[in-house]
């Protein structure tokens, strides 16, 4: 799992950044390297949204990594 954990906050990562490039200079990174509309540029648009929502799941469910237990 830290695996597809890994992978997705690079993925939001990227997306985040080219959102940025969009916003601020009207240039999207995504579509210039792969083209605009190409079926490349379409699936890492579909891996940056599927990447959000395992982070999403991942932050409203319940971590149990930070749980303690008493030594007895």
């Amino acid at each position: 799992m830290k695996t597809i954990n890994t992978i997705s906050l690079v993925l939001i990562i990227i997306g985040g950044v080219n959102w940025g490039l969009v916003g601020a200079a009207n240039f999207d990174l995504v579509a210039t390297l792969f083209g605009s509309g190409s079926i490349m540029a379409r699936v890492v648009y579909i891996l940056v949204g599927v990447s959000a929502i395992v982070q999403l799941v991942r932050l409203f469910s319940p971590d149990t990594s930070r749980t303690t237990t008493a030594n007895a």
